[in-house]
């Protein structure tokens, strides 16, 4: 995969969770609030739009979310 095609991997994976779990952006920040975690909306929105968030803002996000596991493939 390019790295374009990643970024889009990576952006569909988290909106994904949130989708299955229910969670809107306003949602995803409190939940991150929560854990300590401070975010603006905009913040939030730019780097899962774009894809460009480091895996500790997605280790963030799936323990906000609950999460303990995701699969990675499409299978």
């Amino acid at each position: 995969m390019t790295e374009v095609e990643w970024k889009q991997f990576a952006a569909q994976t988290l909106k994904a969770e949130l989708v299955k779990s229910r969670v809107t952006y306003e949602n995803l920040i409190q939940r991150l609030q929560a854990i300590g975690v401070d975010e603006s909306y905009k913040g939030i929105a730019s780097k899962i739009n774009r894809g460009t968030f480091s895996f500790l803002f997605f280790a963030q996000c799936m323990k906000a979310l609950g999460r303990d596991m995701v699969r990675l493939d499409s299978n």
